[in-house]
């Protein structure tokens, strides 16, 4: 099975799972669930998206709390499956997980359990530290470290007593308890509105200001319809590597159909701009 394969699967299971048509009785509209039903614009995009991926939407509502649980898990296994079929660009012992791991679980945060621990013991410390330094991404990519024996599996580079490489996480001999070092971290957002995406960004920047090493690529994934309110995820640099629509090629076609130059142009900006890309990128991007 090949990427385009994946994210036709990826498409039909959340079509399956998550979309859903609801019907605003007093405009006797009728809009996917991730539009916003009072805005025409992004009906008529979002009606548009569902109409290119062609599948089946069935008909049973959705609690709106299930949803995002849905879409993170559909974009962990698509991710899952993308990334093992590069393993012959990343090798690696990999692990992936929606279950809200804490950073400070991983080699570059593990200090921040201290941290958390003495802000437990002396609450005078809280105000100083603050409380949101302790991100739980919606997933998390990460890698174990590798033995000795897979170091030397093609020829000796390293002995045992040798003084070199001794610190590197990377290297499990160097650790008593090693921890996996996270590679990736993702935020999922079904739908953006302008009070959801500071969050990301608090948490992407939480990310690069206490970590200890390596720093993980940090994205967004979303399906928001709208361009403009995706641009308050995408545009700018410094915190998010990039944005990640879960079908942008559905996107494009459908803005440039409708004729909306406003929404063309913001997404215009983003492609162009290398802030935005489709989900079949972010394998590749994560193979880096």
């Amino acid at each position: 099975m090949g990427i385009i394969e994946l994210r036709k699967e990826y498409h039909n299971r959340i079509c399956e799972e998550i979309i859903r048509i609801r019907r605003d009785p007093k405009k006797g509209v009728e809009y996917p669930n991730f539009a916003d039903g009072s805005n025409k614009s992004s009906v008529g995009i979002a009606c548009g998206i569902v109409e290119r991926l062609g599948y089946a939407i069935k008909g049973d509502p959705i609690k709106e709390q299930t949803v995002g649980d849905l879409f993170e898990l559909a974009t962990k296994d698509f991710l899952t499956k993308a990334f093992e079929l590069l393993r012959h660009v990343r090798p690696g012992n990999w692990i992936y997980s929606t279950t809200q791991t804490a950073i400070s679980g991983f080699d570059q945060y593990e200090h921040l359990a201290y941290l958390e621990r003495m802000v437990a013991r002396d609450k005078a410390l809280a105000p100083a530290l603050g409380g949101d330094y302790i991100v739980k991404p919606d997933i998390i990519v990460a890698r174990m470290p590798i033995s000795d024996a897979e170091v030397n599996s093609r020829e000796k580079l390293i002995g045992k007593g040798d003084s070199v490489a001794r610190l590197t996480p990377l290297r499990a001999a160097n650790r008593k308890q090693p921890f996996p070092i996270l590679h990736a971290s993702i935020s999922c957002k079904w739908t953006i509105r302008s009070d959801r995406s500071q969050n990301t960004r608090t948490e992407a920047l939480n990310l690069i200001r206490n970590r200890k090493g390596h720093l993980p690529h940090v994205v967004a994934v979303t399906a928001e319809p709208l361009p403009t309110r995706v641009s308050a995820l995408a545009l700018g640099t410094g915190d998010l590597d990039c944005v990640y629509h879960f079908a942008l090629t559905e996107l494009q076609e459908t803005i440039k159909q409708i004729d909306n130059q406003d929404q063309l142009d913001m997404l215009q900006v983003m492609v162009d701009g290398r802030r935005l890309r489709d989900i079949s990128d972010l394998p590749f991007d994560l193979a880096v």
